[in-house]
């Protein structure tokens, strides 16, 4: 039985790195038809904080990742910690560390300044002295010799040096334990079999397959995902996107996109590049997973928002854009004129925002013209065309389009002007704008009485 898990610390918000690293660890175990585990790595009490905690939730549930059994907290299971480390202190396999902090940091800098690797020397490893007296960390006693080898499912065999390791510390002088140590007790203890993470995590590896060797228990598969960069090359950072993945969702991204885009980063099947959730959980393969960075490219994520938008039931896509045109400070009303909006405008906008703003005139007691728009178009020669506009408007039986289009025809043949110098000053009077969908899809969602009053309070600004 395959068993996954994603291990946040919720040392800050969830973005768009981790947000990944969830998603393949929940598709892996979904494909497998696994189990998929949810842990808050917690122990660090100064920086760990309720709001992040509640962000990573959230943003999860949002993109749709769902994890099996209760969610755990390494803050509720500091005994088992501690248990485990003094289990290894009494086997001989970790020892306590009396070396004051001052002494450590003194040792560090001698080791820099005469160009060799800053690691802890052992001191107290050999040390039969009790000081009961004296504070001491634990320290895990790491072999002197030999290799760890491990045949990581994304990059193949891969070999440590144990010369290469310190003597890490693995339960803290105020009796807390490390990451290393508990995310070992915690993969063993709760049966994960499978731990894919960021490639950052390398390093650690064989630390951690020897502490699971000194407590006896089985060591997992590991995969280790390359890091997602900016189109700079450099390490994907604030600067290169959101900093939480929410506020993805608070641009008006769709879940579904998103997620369709982060499967796409750094794992490929064929040349598909449309996936929804089910087709992601059928095909996914961590073997498919590339060994170069991801490029994490907005132009690209907009494109396939974009697709969503259109593609999804035009029904669904209403119900996501209240939020956003209510947050704009619009009541939204009729929910048949906010679909007929969605029909219109789906084509057009990439995200959920953009739509909300494209259709922000619709809502609009009164609206504002655009600069360029009205001084193009609302000037002295749009008085006529209004004005005629407004009275043949005014007598139409429906607002059918063939109805428009034959008052507008006829408008441009009385007065001799082209049909796009009469549309045009009625869309900018209607929408304050000179680019719109459809002029008249826009009269039949403004409905006669909108219509009607718009063009009279366009007539009276101009001189």
């Amino acid at each position: 039985m395959v068993k996954t898990r994603f291990a946040p610390s919720p040392t800050g918000y969830l973005h768009i790195g981790g947000a990944r690293t969830a998603l393949f660890n929940w598709l892996f175990a979904r494909h497998h038809r696994g189990t998929f585990i949810l842990r808050i790595e917690d122990t660090d009490r100064e920086r760990s904080k309720e709001e992040y905690t509640k962000d990573i939730l959230e943003g999860l549930a949002w993109l749709g990742i769902t994890h099996d059994g209760p969610l755990h907290f390494q803050s509720e299971r500091g005994d088992l910690y501690r248990e485990h480390a003094f289990r290894l202190l009494d086997d001989g396999l970790a020892y306590k560390c009396y070396c004051p902090p001052e002494l450590l940091e003194g040792k560090r800098k001698k080791a820099l300044a005469e160009g060799r690797k800053p690691s802890y020397d052992r001191t107290c490893r050999v040390c039969t002295e009790e000081y009961p007296d004296r504070p001491f960390v634990v320290r895990f006693k790491t072999p002197l010799s030999g290799i760890v080898t491990f045949d990581d499912m994304v990059r193949g065999p891969i070999s440590f040096q144990v010369e290469e390791l310190d003597d890490l510390i693995i339960f803290r002088s105020d009796d807390t334990p490390t990451y290393n140590f508990t995310v070992v007790v915690d993969d063993a203890l709760m049966g994960i079999t499978h731990v894919i993470r960021g490639d950052d995590h390398i390093n650690n590896t064989p630390r951690q397959i020897l502490m699971y060797r000194a407590l006896g228990f089985e060591v997992p598969r590991f995969g280790h995902v390359p890091l997602i960069h900016g189109k700079d090359r450099a390490r994907l950072s604030k600067r290169h996107g959101a900093a939480s993945l929410l506020e993805y969702r608070e641009e008006g991204f769709l879940a579904e996109g998103l997620m369709n885009y982060l499967a796409r980063l750094g794992w490929a099947h064929g040349d598909e590049e449309i996936f929804s959730s089910a087709d992601l959980v059928e095909k996914f393969d961590i073997a498919n997973v590339g060994k170069s960075p991801a490029i994490f490219d907005m132009d690209k994520l907009l494109w396939l928002n974009g697709h969503y938008m259109k593609t999804l039931p035009p029904e669904e896509i209403a119900l996501r854009l209240v939020p956003f045109v209510e947050k704009m400070g619009y009541r939204v009303g009729e929910r048949a004129t906010l679909l007929k909006c969605v029909l219109i405008l789906r084509e057009r906008a990439k995200t959920l925002k953009e739509m909300a703003q494209m259709a922000e005139f619709f809502f609009k007691e009164e609206i504002e013209y655009e600069a360029r728009a009205r001084e193009k178009h609302l000037g002295g020669a749009a008085r006529p065309v209004l004005e005629r506009f407004l009275r043949d408007f005014e007598r139409l039986p429906n607002l059918g389009e063939s109805d428009q289009r034959g008052l507008v025809e006829a408008i441009a043949r009385d007065l001799n002007k082209k049909v796009v110098e009469v549309i045009q000053p009625v869309r900018v009077a209607l929408s304050g704008r000179e680019v719109t969908p459809g002029i008249f899809e826009v009269i039949d969602i403004l409905g006669k009485e909108a219509v009607e009053r718009r063009i009279k309070r366009a007539l009276s600004l101009i001189a």
